[in-house]
C-alpha cells in the first residue's frame, strides 16, 4: 500500500473513533472537537481514562499497537462503569465497535478517580504479560533481537547452536512491515508450523538512522532475498511471495561493498583485484578429498567424514570426470569429503592411514547453472566466479543484453514489486526494454553487497542467488549468549562453556565474559537482599 493509501486508512480511522466517542468525551469533561483532532484526540483519551500521555506513542508502534489497542478498548469503558467479564469480552470481540453501543444507547457516568489497580489476581498477571510484551516487542523489533546459528557456513567464527544477539541499531532498525503479525515471532507459528502473520497491505518501507555502515568482512544478519517458502523447514508445502520483513534471517560475511568489483579464485575472494584479507577469527574452510585405507573420524566441531563410493561421480554437475584420478579408480582406498581448513589439512597429512589429501576444487572452465546469474552467457561455479560490480545507490550502468542477467531482479523485484513499482525487464531483438521503452542505462537507488560463507565449500550464499539489497538487511551479531553442541556426550560436554557471552568480532581467541556476569548476578542478588531487608527495618 503507498503512502496515500495509508494516509487514506488513518483518516478513515479518525472518523470511526469521532464517531464512536465524542458523546464519552462530552462525558468526561471535553469538548466533542477534542475527538476530532488526529493525535490529539489520543492524548486527550488518555487523561479521560487516566493513563500516561506516552501511551500515544505506543500507538503508533507497528506489532504494538497491536496490543495497544485493546488494552484502550477496555480502558475506555471500565472509565465509564463497564467493567464485567461480557463487557470486556464485547468491547473485543467487536474490535471496538461496542463502544458505539454504550455511547449511544447506554446511561454511562464518567468515573474520574476511578481504581486502576486490576480487581483480581488474575488480572493483575494479564496486565503484567500485556506490558512485558510491549516492552519485550519494542525490544526485539528495534534494539536486539536473538538468534540461533543453523548451519556451519561461518564455521570457526561462529558455530552451530550458538545463541546471539543481532544488535537492530548498528545500522539502523528497520521498522515492521507487516501490520497484523505476532510478536516476536518471525514468519511461522511454533508448534501449528502456520503463518504468523497477516497477508495483506504492507507499511511503506522505513528504517531508522544507524549509527555506523557496514563494513566490509562484518559479519552480517538479513532477510534471504529469493525466500518465498511457505515454511524454510518444509520446501514441499507451497511457495508465493512473502513480505520482507517475513523472510527467513540469513547470517553471512559480508565480503563485497557497493561500488566494488568482485571475482572469486579457487574459493578465494579478490576484490578490485586485491585478495580479500579476512579478520584473524576467520578461517576459511574448503572441501577437502581424503583418500585413506581405512575409514576415518575427524576430531573436530565438524563431526564425522562424509564416505562416498569409489570412484567418485559428481551427481550435482553431471559431470563424471570432474574429480576422477587414478587414486579415485583404486578399489582399495576409502575416498572421504571433508570441510577442512588448509591448516587441519596439512596435519592430516602427517596421518600413516591418509594416503593423500586434495582440495575438491572445480576447474574455472566448469559451469554450474545454479551459480548467478543463472545462464550460459556467464559461466561460473562454487570455486570460480566472476569478476561482477556491486550495485551502489547513485550509480548507473549501461544496460545491455549481456548486462541485464545481473540486474534483472534488481529492477523487477528490488527496486520494483518491492518498492511497490511495475517493472518488466523484456527483450526485442538486441534491445531491452523497461515496461515496454527501450533502455540503455539504469540508475541503481539502493546499495547492494556481497554475502558469502567461510565455509566456501558448504554454503549457500550470493553465490547461488546474488547481490542483498541494503533494505533487506537486519542487524549485526554482537554477542553469544549461548552455544550448544549438539553432538557433545552429555550435558555438561553439549554446553560450549568457552563461548557463552562473548562476542563475534575482533581478532584473536574469542574471551569468555561468563564469569564476570556470575560475579555481577550475584553482587545483584546480595545488594537486593540486603536493601529489602533495610525497608524490612525501616518500616518497624
Amino acid at each position: 500500500m503507498t503512502i496515500t493509501g495509508w494516509l487514506l486508512l488513518f483518516l478513515i480511522i479518525q472518523v470511526i473513533h469521532f464517531l464512536g466517542t465524542w458523546k464519552l468525551y462530552i462525558k468526561a469533561g471535553r469538548k466533542a472537537w477534542e475527538a476530532a483532532v488526529p493525535i490529539y484526540n489520543a492524548v486527550i483519551l488518555m487523561k479521560i481514562i487516566n493513563r500516561p500521555w506516552w501511551w500515544t506513542i505506543l500507538l503508533f508502534i507497528p506489532i504494538v499497537n497491536l496490543i495497544m489497542f485493546p488494552v484502550i478498548w477496555v480502558e475506555t469503558i471500565r472509565s465509564f462503569g463497564r467493567n464485567n467479564a461480557t463487557d470486556t469480552a464485547l468491547v473485543l470481540i467487536t474490535l471496538g465497535l461496542y463502544i458505539y453501543y454504550i455511547s449511544y444507547t447506554q446511561e454511562v457516568s464518567y468515573i474520574d478517580d476511578r481504581d486502576l489497580k486490576p480487581r483480581t489476581s488474575t488480572g493483575e498477571w494479564v496486565s503484567s504479560i500485556l506490558f512485558a510484551v510491549v516492552a519485550a516487542t519494542i525490544v526485539h523489533t528495534y534494539f536486539m533481537q536473538p538468534y540461533t546459528i543453523p548451519t556451519s557456513s561461518l564455521e570457526k567464527t561462529l558455530l552451530v547452536g550458538d545463541f546471539l544477539f543481532v544488535s537492530k541499531f548498528h545500522y539502523g532498525a528497520r521498522a515492521p512491515i507487516t501490520p497484523v503479525a505476532l510478536p516476536m515471532v518471525h514468519d511461522t507459528l511454533p508448534l501449528v508450523k502456520s503463518r504468523s502473520y497477516f497477508k495483506g497491505p504492507d507499511y511503506p518501507y522505513f528504517r531508522f538512522p544507524g549509527f555506523e555502515d557496514i563494513e566490509r568482512n562484518d559479519i552480517v544478519v538479513f532477510s534471504w532475498p529469493v525466500d518465498t517458502l511457505v515454511d524454510i523447514l518444509r520446501p514441499n508445502k507451497g511457495t508465493y511471495i512473502k513480505p520482507l520483513d517475513k523472510k527467513t534471517n540469513y547470517v553471512k560475511r559480508c565480503v563485497g561493498l557497493p561500488g566494488d568489483s568482485l571475482e572469486v579464485k579457487n574459493g578465494y575472494v579478490y576484490i578490485n583485484g586485491q585478495q580479500n584479507k579476512l579478520p584473524g577469527r576467520a578461517k576459511l574452510q574448503f572441501a577437502y578429498r581424503v583418500y585413506s585405507k581405512k575409514s576415518l573420524v575427524l576430531t573436530d566441531n565438524q563431526g564425522k567424514f562424509t564416505n562416498i563410493p569409489t570412484p567418485f561421480v559428481s551427481q550435482r554437475y553431471d559431470i563424471s570426470d570432474i574429480y576422477v584420478s587414478d587414486l579415485d579408480r583404486d578399489k582399495n582406498l576409502i575416498v572421504h569429503v571433508a570441510q577442512l581448513t588448509n591448516e587441519t589439512a596439512e596435519k592430516l597429512k602427517n596421518n600413516p592411514d591418509i594416503v593423500q589429501i586434495t582440495r575438491a576444487l572445480m576447474d574455472e572452465t566448469v559451469s554450474d547453472p545454479g551459480i548467478f546469474p543463472h545462464t550460459p552467457m556467464y559461466p561460473g561455479n562454487t570455486d570460480n566466479f566472476g569478476p561482477i560490480y556491486i550495485p551502489e545507490a547513485g550509480k548507473t550502468v549501461a544496460i545491455t543484453p549481456q548486462s541485464i542477467p545481473y540486474y534483472r531482479r534488481i529492477i523487477e523485484v528490488y527496486e520494483g514489486r518491492e518498492l511497490g513499482i511495475s517493472n518488466k525487464i523484456s527483450q526485442k531483438g538486441t534491445q531491452v526494454m523497461l515496461n515496454g521503452e527501450p533502455i540503455s542505462e539504469y540508475t541503481f537507488k539502493m546499495d547492494y553487497y556481497w554475502m558469502m560463507g567461510d565455509n566456501r565449500s558448504n554454503s549457500q550464499d550470493a553465490r547461488s542467488w546474488g547481490y542483498v539489497p541494503f533494505n533487506h538487511v537486519v542487524g549485526k551479531p554482537v554477542f553469544v549468549w549461548f552455544s550448544w553442541n549438539s553432538n557433545g556426550q552429555g550435558i555438561s560436554n553439549k554446553i560450549r562453556w568457552n563461548r557463552l557471552f562473548t562476542t563475534v568480532h575482533g581478532d584473536g581467541e574469542p574471551v569468555s565474559y561468563f564469569k564476570y556476569f556470575l560475579v555481577l548476578l550475584a553482587g545483584w542478588f546480595v545488594f537486593d537482599f540486603f536493601r529489602k531487608r533495610r525497608k524490612k527495618t525501616a518500616k518497624k
